[in-house]
């Protein structure tokens, strides 16, 4: 094996996806509090695409369809960080270019796609309850009359972070992306000098 023909871009883009996986399913890539000044907080929600933990009143509180939605998450990363890591060390292969197509496409996928959803529930909060919120901050928020069971609008405090793991994704995302573009340079083929 060449050094030459390794693309050590894609074994760190692969060895980075692998340890993603792994720290997003303990640690959140963005968290979620709110409460009304007690500790701890009436709804906590930890959202990583391969881990959902939402916890209202102190009780855990399970979604089938977001487990199901994270485990295919997680079997995606790591099945892009699997192969993304093999081709690193045959990028030359006939089978390398399939190889590279699909391991490097599916950290970019996973990161649009936590994207998307990060935007899409606040809008969504904000469509059917009337509250709105950062993604990333604190913030003082009245609650609606017909949302207290006492009939008077409560005050409630929000706080909204982005955790590490999400930058980490991004990191995991471009060296994903560098290894395609990257894969071009070892397959040029050697010059071969003239016959004499």
């Amino acid at each position: 094996m060449q050094l030459n023909k390794i693309n050590f871009i894609a074994l760190a883009a692969g060895i980075s996806t692998l340890i993603l996986v792994a720290v997003s399913i303990f640690f959140p890539w963005w968290t979620f509090t709110a409460g009304t000044g007690g500790n701890p907080a009436d709804v906590e929600v930890n959202f990583s695409p391969v881990n959902f933990n939402l916890v209202v009143n102190g009780a855990s509180v399970a979604i089938p369809l977001v487990l199901a939605l994270n485990i295919a998450c997680l079997l995606t990363l790591l099945a892009g960080g699997i192969v993304l890591t093999i081709y690193s060390v045959k990028p030359v292969q006939p089978y390398s270019k399939q190889l590279l197509g699909f391991g490097y496409k599916k950290p970019l996928y996973i990161l649009v796609i936590f994207i998307a959803e990060l935007i899409a529930i606040p809008l969504a909060i904000k469509a059917f309850g009337g509250l709105s919120f950062p993604l990333g901050g604190a913030a003082t928020l009245q609650l609606p009359q017909n949302w207290s069971s006492s009939g008077s609008s409560q005050i409630i405090s929000v706080s909204t972070a982005l955790g590490w793991p999400f930058y980490f994704a991004i990191l995991a995302t471009a060296l994903s992306i560098a290894a395609r573009f990257y894969h071009r340079k070892i397959t040029v083929p050697e010059a071969v000098p003239p016959a004499t």
